[in-house]
């Protein structure tokens, strides 16, 4: 197979607010014709939130509403043991998702979708452990990444979900795309998030070793972008409308990435009421802004060109429908128009 080409291709983030599966499967491939992935829905049931949708077999968890627990009083030991024999063998179908978490991803499991022959390659989506670890809390409300045991356990557990989703997508297309979506990483470094650097990057390349194909961690906030670059993602995924000038300020580390065949997905179309304003024009514009100031500070343009894609900002699921076509419209637009600059060059 050869080699995947990101030639400012476009693709999806995480959810959309739909109830309809086949509804919001029409949405991405009309505007992802590429590079679709399956959209969480969680307005179709809380285990649908992002959260709730990788807990399934986790030990001790519990669902109440749109929260998810581990019981730490009752014995874990017989689920551990489980989770440990699974991933000792590899085995995933301990991560399987279904219909009740995953209804978009069930139905192009079970053929209700037709995927176009454009499609280069398939995206999925996994919470990431630091932002899984941190939400999901035991019987005392902490968090149960500051729980030893349960902490080596979160990995595991995520690693073999994504495993198991990447496997069932690579029966679709050449090419599969498993991003980790890691919104509690703004966070750190704050007081909220007491996590050392080696300890984020062990849990993320836990995750990360479990996958076959091209992996990548998108985060919509800012962060300390050298942790994530020195890991071994192929694909970071940022808000490039938001924090462009945040990444600049590790252009070494950029610049490391992109030696080495790392691709960046800029989110250079807002998630949000910002996108009213905007054209493709003036996205494309932005864009460019955007990398100007990595270049400013010596990373190769031409290596930017080369390793550029193109997604929203961040999921879309909390918008009204009208936003949400809108920046899917924008999305398309930008894509479109990044490739015929540099169709002779990407």
């Amino acid at each position: 197979m050869a080699p995947f080409q990101p030639g400012w291709l476009a693709f999806p983030l995480g959810s959309l607010p739909s109830t309809d599966v086949l509804a919001a499967w029409h949405a991405i491939l009309k505007h992802f014709p590429q590079i679709p992935g399956w959209p969480q829905l969680p307005l179709r049931g809380e285990r649908e939130n992002m959260y709730a949708q990788f807990g399934g077999g986790f030990p001790g968890i519990s669902y109440e509403g749109h929260h998810v627990r581990v019981d730490r009083r009752g014995d874990l030991d017989g689920a551990l043991g489980a989770l440990y024999l699974a991933y000792l063998e590899n085995d995933l179908t301990y991560g399987r998702l279904d219909a009740t978490n995953a209804s978009a991803l069930e139905a192009l499991r079970q053929g209700q979708v037709t995927l176009p022959s454009t499609v280069v390659a398939l995206k999925g989506q996994v919470t990431g452990p630091i932002s899984w670890g941190l939400t999901v809390v035991d019987q005392n409300q902490r968090p149960i990444l500051y729980d030893e045991v349960l902490a080596e356990a979160v990995g595991k557990h995520l690693r073999l979900k994504a495993a198991w989703q990447e496997r069932e997508l690579a029966r679709f297309a050449p090419q599969t795309i498993m991003m980790v979506d890691e919104p509690y990483m703004a966070s750190f470094g704050s007081a909220f998030v007491s996590l050392s650097r080696d300890q984020v990057i062990s849990l993320i390349e836990e995750v990360f070793a479990g996958l076959q194909g091209l992996k990548g961690i998108h985060c919509c906030g800012n962060t300390d972008w050298s942790i994530l670059l020195n890991t071994s993602l192929n694909i970071l995924s940022f808000d490039a409308y938001e924090y462009a000038a945040t990444l600049a300020t590790y252009a070494t580390d950029v610049a490391r990435f992109l030696d080495r065949g790392g691709m960046i997905a800029w989110g250079i179309v807002p998630a949000g009421t910002a996108a009213e304003a905007e054209t493709v024009t003036s996205l494309v514009d932005r864009l460019h802004e955007a990398m100007n100031l990595l270049v400013e500070k010596g990373v190769s343009l031409d290596k930017l060109l080369h390793a550029g894609l193109v997604t929203p900002s961040c999921g879309l699921g909390s918008l009204a429908p009208n936003m949400v076509l809108r920046a899917l419209e924008l999305t398309f637009g930008v894509s479109v128009e990044m490739r015929r600059r540099y169709e002779t060059s990407v």
